[in-house]
């Protein structure tokens, strides 16, 4: 499995950018500065960020953003394929630009809340090949598996 990487460096950041603002107008929709400035802030992050964390960096810059503000910015980032939602800690990351096209598996460490997201396209094939069989196209699959990170373990 090949980790996603979530630190990324000035150089990537610019790349990422651009290549979300390619992405979207591929798909005639427009990074607006508001989404741009939410991406970036999901960039800058270490790890996970809940919403509301997102919107308290968000208002140190702009003139109070409201809680929708931020949830339509996030669905639209993930709608794109440029930001995961993680369900089981109600977070976000950003993605490395075309990997939200694939199957993701997340490894969340339940003592730090660390989150490494790997390619699982590999590991899913009997799950595609069972609902093929079925006559369901599945688009996207997101696993969630939750446990101690290595880090963690050692601590222990």
């Amino acid at each position: 499995m090949a980790v996603m990487a979530h630190d990324h460096s000035a150089h990537d950041r610019a790349h990422h950018i651009a290549e979300a603002e390619r992405i979207c107008a591929a798909a005639s929709e427009s990074l607006t500065p508001l989404r741009r400035r939410v991406l970036e802030i999901l960039l800058d992050q270490t790890g996970p960020a809940k919403a509301y964390d997102l919107l308290h960096l968000l208002d140190t810059e702009t003139t109070q953003a409201k809680p929708p503000t931020i949830y339509r910015a996030l669905d639209f980032l993930v709608r794109m394929g440029l930001a995961h939602r993680i369900e089981s800690l109600n977070a976000f990351v950003a993605c490395d630009v075309g990997a939200c096209a694939r199957s993701t598996i997340f490894l969340i460490c339940e003592k730090c809340g660390a989150a490494e997201e790997f390619d699982a396209g590999h590991a899913l094939v009997d799950l595609a090949d069972a609902a093929k069989r079925d006559g369901f196209a599945i688009k996207r699959t997101m696993i969630e598996a939750s446990g101690l990170c290595a880090t963690c373990q050692r601590a222990a």
